[in-house]
C-alpha cells in the first residue's frame, strides 16, 4: 500500500445527502479492502451522519454544497473530514430533555476520545470549516 488512500466526495447541500455521504464512506472502506468489526463500522456511520447532518443544517439555502473527505494513512489511521462552507466554529449548544438536537458534536467528540482519536475543526481554504475526526482503525485480522 502507498503510504495513504483517498477518497473525496463533494454533494449537494441537502437533507439526502446525510445518507449519500455515508454510501461514500462505507463503499471506499470496502474498496479499499477494509473489514472492520461491527462495533467500529456502527460508530463511523453515526460520526459521518451526525457531522454531514451539521455541514446540510448550517449551510441550507447558503451553499450549494459540502465535502466529505476520507483518508487512511499507512499508520493505520483513519482521517474524516467534512467541510461546509459556513464560517462559525460549532458551538455545542444546551440541550433540553425534550430536544430533538444539540448533542451530535459531544457525542462524536465522546466516541472519538474513547477510541483513541481526536476530533478538531480547522479553517477551509476559501473559507468556511472542516470538521475533522482521526481515529485509529485496525481491519480485522483474515484467515
Amino acid at each position: 500500500m502507498a503510504d495513504h488512500q483517498e477518497a473525496t466526495i463533494t454533494l449537494p447541500s441537502v437533507p439526502a445527502s446525510v445518507a449519500a455521504a455515508r454510501r461514500h464512506v462505507m463503499e471506499t472502506l470496502r474498496a479499499w479492502g477494509l473489514p472492520a468489526d461491527a462495533d467500529a463500522m456502527e460508530m463511523l456511520r453515526l460520526i459521518v451522519s451526525e457531522l454531514a447532518t451539521n455541514a446540510v443544517q448550517h449551510t441550507f439555502g447558503r451553499s450549494p454544497t459540502f465535502t466529505v473527505d476520507l483518508r487512511l494513512e499507512e499508520t493505520e489511521r483513519l482521517c474524516l473530514g467534512v467541510t461546509d462552507s459556513h464560517p462559525g466554529r460549532p458551538r455545542r449548544l444546551p440541550a433540553a430533555v425534550q430536544q430533538d438536537n444539540g448533542r451530535g458534536l459531544v457525542i462524536i467528540r465522546t466516541l472519538t476520545a474513547e477510541s483513541g482519536g481526536r476530533m478538531r475543526v480547522v479553517p477551509a481554504p476559501g473559507g468556511g470549516k472542516t470538521v475533522r475526526v482521526e481515529l485509529p482503525w485496525l481491519p480485522v485480522p483474515t484467515g
